[in-house]
């Protein structure tokens, strides 16, 4: 960081950083953690506000009804009818001229069994309670048909054609047929002694008068900000049926619709919607209330709600006010404390420099008198004196240092010398103690083999003379023994000669690697053919190389004898002798489908005397095996997986003597 921006490096940017933190970052966000609270705030009381406005309209709504019901009780107990229902004819004059002065839509005096026009009365709870004795007052949805009966005509001034309405509940209607309507009835005694009931109701539908008195109610002039408007409406379900929301300027918004998240909300789940809301084409402030009929269903909403752009475009006037007086502030101060805080760190800057040069090589490099008394500048007098004893103390150091490294080297060179004599003499003794011990063991070895040796070839040239012309027929038997009691003694040669290897030199022979291959597949031809192995040669190099035959034939064998045990149930054993590589070498490959070696062995496999068949082997044999490529200038190289079998490879150089 300090690389990319080395003004970060200087002293006076870091305090003046500090300095200027609480001012620049602190400040800001303080104002803006309060702006967000106070912001946070005008939205709760906003919600209050449309909420006591809610409150207002449902009790005027309340209110209506309940006045409804009254009016129609007081008919209902009056002398006017109790004197009409005694003369024929007087009280359809009278039905006809009390629902024009109660401004009713429909008024009818009914038993319970039979209403106007087909209407059928006793299905609404309000008529059941006037026939029960109760006066009682409802909001109730009618359809079309029951409109028509009630009044001619009523269903056509109820009917609402639907308007495509973004973020509504998609649905296949055109047009609302149904009324909502402030159902009441009152109780009757007809002169006989039987009850009736006077029911009347009047259409909410289109009953403008009805919500202009709401929102003239509810939203007095300057109760809101100039710019807002406050609006109400009634649903019927999620449709506008009555409100003063304008869908253009002369036109109100009967027939759209609320969006699905009011709907759900206040419908489907019966709460109240506090909260802001798009309203055909604003944002709104918005309350919403489901209205519930006689049958307990929530049939429709009941909303007031004013505009929110002004209450919003007043809280981001108010956001850059606060903005615009704390950079002005800003703007004004920063300069002035910049210029009297550089007084303060010139001084601090001076110190810097020095130590700037002072660590770049310059001993001399010191502060001065810079004329201040401050604190600040006592420290830079102080940090004079300190830099004067630190250069004494630096020569007097560097005498030291040149005086300690010349008798350092002096000593290091003695005990660089002793230290090689050592190792070379340890190394000289090891290398003795290790070719004793193996002088001793190949003696040891080579006398005890050699004897079997003897009696083995004394007892075969004893077979040959008792089966005289029968030898014939196992001449090939005899001769593959002889050339294996031959390979001993060779085998036991060669460990002499590793032993002793001034006392012994031998010669490496031209031989085919393909050829060995075939002999080797015939001397262990008992031992694949009794775990039911499956061979399979593919040899496709001619060319020869520089290695003994029974030091080849050795590490052949010793691969198969490998194979054969890590197949115990049989398998595929297969062989591929191929020219590779540049410079030309002959690739010998042995792989079988055995067991395969565990990662953690196959590290260790070429180690001498490392085995895992414990009594059954050595461990020297692919030590060996190594030994013997190696000094014929090749390597093996082995690859296997747990399960997968292994494959062996042994890479000799070619040669080009016959």
């Amino acid at each position: 960081m300090a690389r990319r921006w080395p003004v970060l490096r200087s002293v006076r940017v870091r305090l003046m950083v500090i300095a200027l933190l609480p001012m620049l970052v602190l400040m800001p966000l303080m104002l803006g953690s309060t702006m967000l609270r106070w912001s946070g705030k005008i939205d709760d009381i906003l919600i209050s506000k449309v909420n006591g406005d809610l409150t207002i309209a449902e009790q005027y709504l309340a209110r209506l009804m309940e006045l409804s019901g009254e009016r129609l009780d007081a008919v209902a107990g009056s002398v006017t009818l109790r004197d009409a229902l005694d003369g024929a004819g007087r009280l359809d004059a009278l039905l006809t001229e009390r629902r024009e002065a109660l401004q009713l839509d429909f008024l009818y005096l009914t038993t319970g069994e039979t209403g106007p026009r087909g209407f059928v009365p006793d299905d609404w709870p309000v008529v059941r309670a006037a026939l029960d004795g109760r006066a009682e007052s409802a909001i109730d949805i009618l359809s079309g048909v029951a409109l028509d009966r009630l009044a001619p005509g009523l269903a056509a001034i109820a009917a609402i054609p639907l308007v495509q309405t973004v973020a509504a509940v998609p649905t296949d209607r055109a047009v609302e047929t149904r009324g909502m309507i402030i159902h009441s009835a009152a109780p009757v005694t007809l002169p006989d002694g039987r009850r009736a009931a006077l029911v009347g109701g009047r259409l909410l539908n289109r009953n403008l008068d009805f919500i202009d008195t709401i929102n003239a109610l509810v939203y007095r002039e300057q109760s809101l900000p100039q710019g807002s408007r406050g609006t109400a409406t009634l649903f019927l379900d999620d449709v506008r049926i009555s409100t003063n929301v304008r869908l253009f300027e002369d036109v109100r918004a009967l027939g759209t619709r609320v969006s699905a998240a009011v709907r759900g909300r206040v419908l489907d789940d019966g709460a109240v919607w506090l909260d802001s809301a798009f309203v055909v084409n604003d944002w709104y402030i918005s309350a919403y209330q489901p209205i519930v009929d006689s049958f307990g269903a929530r049939v429709g909403m009941l909303y007031v709600g004013f505009l929110e752009r002004p209450f919003r475009q007043a809280k981001t006037l108010s956001v850059l006010s606060v903005v615009a007086v704390f950079l002005l502030i800003a703007a004004v101060s920063v300069p002035i404390f910049l210029r009297w805080a550089g007084r303060i760190f010139r001084p601090l800057e001076g110190m810097t420099q020095t130590i700037a040069r002072v660590e770049a090589g310059d001993l001399q490099a010191r502060n001065g008198d810079t004329g201040d008394r401050g604190e600040i500048a006592q420290v830079a007098g102080h940090l004079d004196h300190l830099l004067d004893a630190i250069q004494e103390r630096d020569r007097q150091l560097r005498d030291w240092a040149n005086s300690l490294e010349a008798k350092v080297e002096e000593r290091t060179a003695d005990l660089r010398a002793a230290n090689q004599k050592l190792e070379q003499t340890t190394e000289r003794l090891i290398i003795s103690e290790k070719l004793a011990a193996v002088g001793e063991i190949t003696a040891s070895v080579a006398h005890e083999i050699n004897n079997p040796i003897a009696v083995i070839q004394g007892n075969l040239d004893v077979a040959r003379s008792l089966l005289a012309e029968k030898a014939d027929a196992v001449e090939t038997e005899f001769r593959l023994i002889d050339d294996q009691v031959y390979r001993i003694g060779v085998i036991v040669s060669k460990l002499l000669q590793f032993a002793r290897p001034d006392e012994y030199s031998g010669a490496a022979n031209v031989i085919s690697p393909g050829e060995v291959v075939r002999d080797c597949l015939v001397l262990t031809r008992h031992q694949i053919e009794a775990n039911g192995i499956e061979t399979q040669v593919d040899i496709t190099s001619d060319q020869r190389v520089l290695m003994a035959r029974t030091e080849l034939q050795q590490v052949m064998v010793n691969l198969i004898l490998n194979a054969v045990h890590a197949m115990p149930e049989g398998g595929t054993l297969h062989f591929r002798v191929r020219d590779v590589g540049d410079p030309p070498r002959i690739a010998i490959e042995v792989q079988d489908s055995g067991t395969g070696i565990p990662p953690e062995t196959l590290r260790r496999i070429f180690d001498p005397f490392f085995t895992t068949k414990q009594a059954q082997g050595t461990g020297l044999g692919l030590s060996i095996s190594q030994t013997l490529v190696s000094r014929a200038g090749g390597g093996i190289e082995v690859r296997s997986e747990p399960g997968q079998g292994s494959r062996f490879t042994i890479f000799l150089p070619v040669t080009d003597l016959r």
